[in-house]
C-alpha cells in the first residue's frame, strides 16, 4: 500500500469511439496538403486567485504564498496550431457562440493561404450553437469543424497548453491586480508559447491515448 491522489476520469468513457477519433484524425494527417492546416479549440477560466503548488524546497524552510484581494474570473477562448505553436487568443466578456465566430474569424485572417482548415473542438453547446452553423456554411469559408468525442478533453492538446499556461503563470505566484494576472496569462499564450515553442511542444502534443475505466480501480 502508498498513498496515492486519485486521477479524475470521465464517468462514461467510449473507447471504440476515441479509437474512431484517433484513426480518423491519423489518415487526415496522412492527406494534409501544403494548403491545409489543423487547430485545436478550447476555452479556458482561470481565475485570479493565489494556487498554491507543490515544489522543491529547503527543509528548512516555511513556503508562504500571499493571498490576492479577488477573485476575478478570465475567459479566454483560443486555438493552436501543433505544427508552428501559432496561437489564437481572444479574452471576451463570455464564452459563447459569439466568441466562437470571432475566434474562427480570427483564424481564417491568419491563414490567407490555407485553402482549408481544420478545427478540433469539443462538444460545448456554443461549438454547435446555430449562428456558428449559420457562420461556417457561409460561401468562402474555409473552416471546417471536427467535434472530439463526448467525455474526451484527453483527445484535445490545447487542454495541455492550459496546464502549462497554470504551470507557468498562475502556480505558486501573486499578482498585485487582476489586469497584471490578465496580461500576463495573455502574453503568455500570444507570445511566448509561439516563440518558445521548441521547449513546449513536447508538453502539448497530439500523442493521443485511449483511457478505459479497466486502467483504474474507481473509488465510490
Amino acid at each position: 500500500m502508498e498513498y496515492q491522489k486519485p486521477k479524475i476520469i470521465p464517468r462514461n468513457l467510449d473507447i471504440k469511439k476515441q479509437q474512431a477519433f484517433i484513426d480518423e484524425y491519423e489518415e487526415l494527417l496522412n492527406s494534409l496538403t501544403e494548403v491545409e492546416s489543423v487547430l485545436f479549440v478550447d476555452a479556458v477560466h482561470p481565475t485570479y486567485a493565489t494556487r498554491p503548488t507543490g515544489c522543491w524546497a529547503s527543509k528548512d524552510e516555511t513556503l508562504a504564498i500571499e493571498q490576492t484581494s479577488g477573485r476575478q474570473r478570465i475567459n479566454i477562448h483560443g486555438a493552436i496550431n501543433l505544427e508552428t505553436g501559432q496561437t489564437r487568443i481572444i479574452e471576451t466578456e463570455s464564452v459563447d457562440a459569439q466568441s466562437t465566430i470571432k475566434l474562427l474569424a480570427s483564424i481564417e485572417d491568419h491563414y490567407p493561404c490555407k485553402q482549408k482548415i481544420h478545427v478540433f473542438l469539443d462538444n460545448a453547446r456554443y461549438h454547435h450553437a446555430r449562428l456558428v452553423g449559420e457562420w461556417r456554411d457561409q460561401p468562402g469559408r474555409r473552416i471546417k469543424l471536427h467535434f472530439i468525442p463526448p467525455y474526451c478533453p484527453h483527445l484535445n492538446p490545447i487542454e495541455r497548453l492550459w496546464g502549462v499556461m497554470h504551470k507557468h503563470i498562475t502556480h505558486n505566484k501573486c499578482y498585485e491586480m487582476g489586469k497584471l494576472f490578465a496580461e500576463a496569462l495573455i502574453m503568455f499564450l500570444r507570445e511566448k508559447i509561439p516563440i518558445l515553442w521548441e521547449n513546449f511542444r513536447d508538453s502539448i502534443t497530439d500523442n493521443f491515448r485511449i483511457i478505459s475505466r479497466d486502467d483504474f480501480w474507481v473509488i465510490k
